[in-house]
């Protein structure tokens, strides 16, 4: 069984993505409670069948410190959906410094973004007006809500839209 389910705080707000069975236990141990289930899909067990749940949101409200996306390569290839920044190719993709570090440009979320070879190459140690090079969209900080709902290796859930604020 592969499902994921998404948890919710006391408030409804979005705190992880976890397994089905761990969802299954929190709700068995009563410290969660299920808001949504998944269609047709079943957990069983000795005792019988227990629908699997989508959603569940936790009994107590949890205390979370501010979460933020760590800056890695691959963050940086998952914010800019593996395509190139410039041309929007999916091949050869490498990681440029939208203003060069001899230009003073530094490692940042809105001066990295995801370039394939060829477009990497032509741009140089130039800034992308001096190029002449266009981005499709500036880059920008993904928020943990983001990271949640579009970075996480499953897919979103329908159900889930209205609590990730998509």
């Amino acid at each position: 069984m592969h499902h994921r389910v998404l948890v919710l705080n006391h408030d409804y707000q979005a705190l992880s993505v976890c397994a089905a069975e761990r969802a299954f236990v929190l709700v068995y141990l009563r410290k969660a409670e299920v808001v949504e289930t998944l269609e047709g899909a079943f957990l069983r067990s000795v005792g019988g069948l227990f629908p699997i749940p989508s959603i569940i949101r936790l009994r107590r409200y949890i205390q979370m410190p501010y979460r933020k996306v760590s800056l890695t390569r691959m963050n940086i290839f998952r914010r800019d959906s593996y395509r190139c920044l410039y041309c929007g190719s999916p091949y050869d993709l490498t990681i440029d410094h939208i203003i060069p570090r001899s230009k003073g440009g530094g490692d940042s979320w809105d001066n990295l973004a995801t370039a394939c070879q060829n477009c990497n190459t032509k741009k140089g140690n130039r800034t992308p007006a001096e190029a002449e090079m266009h981005l499709l969209h500036e880059p920008f900080r993904p928020s943990y809500i983001m990271y949640l709902s579009n970075f996480n290796h499953s897919s979103v859930q329908d159900a889930w839209r209205p609590y990730l604020m998509l």
